[in-house]
């Protein structure tokens, strides 16, 4: 088990413990199949470095910055990543395995503009979240509170939003094809269209 981490190191299968890196800038590191339990990242900078295959459970990432890092595999589990702006990161190489955030909260975060095929976002708070503009076909939000969140040209083909709740996507805006909803909660989506509706009950 590794006390600390330090920039410009490679971390190999290591596990990483209650690790107070608040503030903290860490540079040009790799971390290949490592795990993070119960560790604090709060207004840090992790500046070009990559995760691969890394699991964090019951970390706090609140207001970290992760410019130009790659994340590839990285599952997130019960942990706080809230104000985190996900676009700052680098994805434009070959990203083989998608992110997770399971348990999550997530909050008042931004994936605006990315190409995140099959993302997970479930069973997490997600209030305030930036999603315009990004590919998330196939991407599963089930169980998720979506609260205040933003869609505008968001590809949601085949994404999984059974469960969610308290979303507002406007079907003319975005790509909803095969996307899987669940009721009540998908009778947000008429809110969108120039229709009116009716209880079917005729007078007398």
């Amino acid at each position: 088990m590794s006390s600390s981490i330090a920039s410009e190191t490679h971390y190999d299968e290591q596990v990483f413990k209650q690790l107070r890196l608040d503030e903290v800038e860490v540079a040009s590191s790799v971390f290949s199949a490592c795990t993070f339990t119960r560790c604090s990242f709060a207004k840090s900078v992790l500046r070009n470095c990559r995760f691969i295959n890394c699991v964090f459970q019951q970390c706090d990432f609140s207001l970290a910055r992760v410019p130009n890092s790659v994340w590839s595999g990285v599952r997130f589990e019960g942990s706080k990543t809230v104000g985190v702006d996900w676009s700052a990161a680098n994805w434009s190489g070959r990203i083989r395995e998608p992110l997770a955030f399971l348990r999550c909260v997530i909050s008042h975060s931004s994936f605006n503009g990315l190409r995140l095929k099959a993302l997970q976002v479930r069973d997490c708070q997600a209030l305030d979240v930036d999603f315009r503009e990004a590919d998330l076909s196939r991407a599963d939000f089930s169980g998720t509170d979506l609260a205040d969140s933003l869609f505008s040209n968001t590809n949601l083909t085949e994404a999984d939003l059974s469960r969610a709740r308290n979303y507002r996507i406007d079907s003319g805006r975005n790509v909803l094809t095969r996307a899987k909803f669940s009721l009540p909660e998908a009778l947000s989506l008429l809110y969108s269209l120039e229709i009116v509706l009716s209880d079917g009950e005729k007078g007398f």
